[in-house]
């Protein structure tokens, strides 16, 4: 198949980014003619290159750019793709716009956030030149066909990849980040990834502190940083709740695997946005004991008390009462880790859900009666 891989975001600081590349480099290993269209990034376009894959810069400067409108509508026209898979909102509007008097074969949207749908997007998934939309858990599929009026057979659940390969704790030494960042070999270390205020990195400081409030030996590594004001902010509200010695604060990370192997437990206190927290996967597939909250669709991966533990967003005594457990029962927590890899491994590695994309595309080519 000759396939678009379409997507605005272009820095592998963003889950999509990743999950985006994952696709296109997985379908070009199968022998699938894949074009990567987005913003130009150095980095994107070097790891593109180096996969053989083809990569297109283009400005997606708005939702109405029409210099990226005609760009893709003469890469439509010359590459003719038999599948165009979209990854946000702005790439979804000007694809649509570009193949207005030329549909492809297959139009795929993907959706990761469990924001409702609303009267001023609604209708660009309702439309009919969108085959499938494809989300990355069931809580996010709940969420469009409620929101959205979309039949239900019209969206498919496709859980995002990790690199079971990548993420295997045999390849990594935790001691090794560690010594980059002056972080003690002996120290507990607590660690999540995102600062963004959704993300609830303010309430795991907040109940980092109920924890450091017990003892010494614990520290706090919050990664991802994307501004020195969200440096600062880190600081501030970590030396408010008296633990700023405690708290480690990570600049955005191209080595994720490393630097979650240095973690003795991985937490996510998303509250809003979330379909299911990739590095709580990647931390699993590590695995490292996790503790997320039961926030979009994270209890479809932390499905049990025998893979981690999941509490209630912005419950801070439930989430320092999980923290505490993991750190007071250290084998427990490594049991839990154990499974939890398994259960990655099982059901949300990189290979399944190229498996399902490739079969997504065919069955929409196959009901149109085009080969694929």
């Amino acid at each position: 198949m000759r396939v678009f891989q379409i997507l605005e975001k272009s820095r592998f600081d963003t889950g999509s980014v990743h999950q985006m590349f994952q696709a296109a480099a997985g379908l070009h290993d199968r022998a699938h003619e894949v074009t990567i269209l987005s913003r130009y990034d150095s980095s994107l376009e070097g790891r593109a290159r180096t996969a053989g894959i083809d990569f297109v810069p283009l400005p997606f400067a708005s939702d109405a750019d029409l210099r990226t409108i005609r760009a893709i509508a003469r890469l439509v026209r010359e590459k003719r793709p038999d599948v165009i898979h979209v990854h946000k909102g702005r790439s979804h509007t000007l694809a649509l716009l570009a193949t207005w008097r030329r549909p492809v074969g297959a139009f795929v949207v993907n959706r990761g956030v469990s924001f409702p749908l609303t009267i001023w997007n609604r209708h660009k998934y309702r439309t009919s030149r969108v085959d499938r939309i494809v989300t990355v858990c069931e809580q996010i599929r709940g969420v469009i066909v409620e929101s959205g009026r979309v039949p239900r057979e019209k969206v498919e659940v496709v859980y995002a990849g990790t690199d079971v390969e990548l993420f295997d704790p045999a390849r990594w030494d935790r001691r090794d980040f560690r010594a980059e960042k002056a972080i003690p070999a002996d120290d507990f270390v607590y660690m999540q990834v995102g600062i963004r205020d959704w993300k609830g990195w303010r309430e795991v400081v907040d109940s980092f502190s109920d924890v450091a409030a017990r003892g010494a030996g614990v520290r706090l590594v919050l990664v991802a940083y994307k501004s020195e004001d969200d440096r600062r902010a880190i600081e501030s509200h970590a030396s408010d709740r008296g633990v700023g010695g405690l708290v480690t604060a990570v600049e955005p990370r191209d080595d994720m695997a490393r630097v979650l192997a240095s973690a003795d437990c991985v937490v996510d206190a998303s509250w809003g946005g979330t379909g299911i927290t990739g590095t709580i996967r990647e931390a699993m597939a590590l695995a490292k004991p996790v503790v997320a909250t039961d926030c979009g669709g994270n209890r479809e991966l932390v499905a049990s008390p025998e893979v981690g533990w999941l509490v209630a967003p912005r419950d801070r005594a439930a989430l320092s009462s999980a923290m505490f457990a993991v750190l007071d029962d250290r084998a427990a927590a490594a049991a839990a880790g154990r499974a939890a890899r398994s259960r990655v491994v099982e059901g949300f590695s990189k290979s399944i859900r190229i498996d399902k994309l490739e079969r997504l595309y065919r069955s929409i080519l196959e009901g149109k009666g085009r080969a694929g």
